[in-house]
């Protein structure tokens, strides 16, 4: 993973940013490097959706792709310094969600020193998603992600992005954050990969679409490692 230290440009994060980015670099590269985390936000949405999901595709990854994930995801606050212990952390719900001014920084200064967020569109997440993203970069705009981009072509090549359940009858979209042409955030609208990720039971998906879902998603993983 490579890790660019950015400084914010108010004055009053610098210090103690600057100490959170220090600890990030030499960290992530030791014990944590392949640690996952579900990102715990305020607004009253189900943040804690999917809970078999994260679990089933550490298993995937590490038989798959040969990753060394912890099994069990940790959760973490979007307002901590804890969050930069994670080289990628995961977002999902179906309700509202509400940023602070606090977590909207913390989030940011970890996205541009080399986190990367996953968001995955369970029904009804999308106007709180991109209203509260707007707080942590006013600067950007979610573009759709070509299907050239690596991020489709890691071990698993994909030609469309995987649709496990319909919401509003669009087709599935994989939509991303750039700064500074790196794709920090990935977020798959009307695809619901969390969804597919589940245990069979919750969902009866069929085998051939979980199994996209995952592969899917240890690509995400892959991508997040190495960039």
């Amino acid at each position: 993973m490579k890790f660019k230290i950015q400084y914010p440009k108010n004055k009053k994060f610098v210090f103690v940013n600057t100490l959170l980015l220090v600890f990030f670099y030499f960290t992530s590269g030791i014990s944590n490097a392949q640690q996952i985390a579900i990102l715990k936000y305020d607004g009253g949405g189900d943040w804690y959706a999917n809970p078999t999901a994260l679990p089933n595709l550490i298993t995937f990854s590490n038989k798959n792709i040969h990753t060394k994930i912890d099994k069990k995801p940790t959760t973490v606050d979007a307002s901590s310094s804890e969050i930069y212990n994670f080289p990628i952390v995961f977002l999902t719900g179906h309700g509202n969600i509400f940023f602070s001014e606090e977590a909207s920084q913390n989030l940011r200064n970890y996205l541009i020193s080399g986190g990367f967020l996953h968001i995955s569109d369970n029904y009804g997440l999308d106007p709180y998603i991109r209203k509260e993203m707007k707080k942590v970069f006013p600067e950007l705009e979610f573009l759709e992600i070509p299907m050239d981009h690596d991020i489709y072509h890691q071990k698993y090549s994909f030609t469309t992005l995987p649709k496990i359940h319909e919401h509003n009858n669009k087709p599935p979209q994989g939509f991303g954050l750039f700064y500074k042409n790196r794709l920090i955030c990935f977020y798959d609208y009307e695809s619901d990969l969390s969804d597919g990720w589940e245990n069979e039971v919750v969902h009866n998906d069929p085998y051939e679409i979980r199994l996209r879902a995952l592969q899917m998603g240890a690509n995400i993983i892959s991508y997040a490692f190495k960039n």
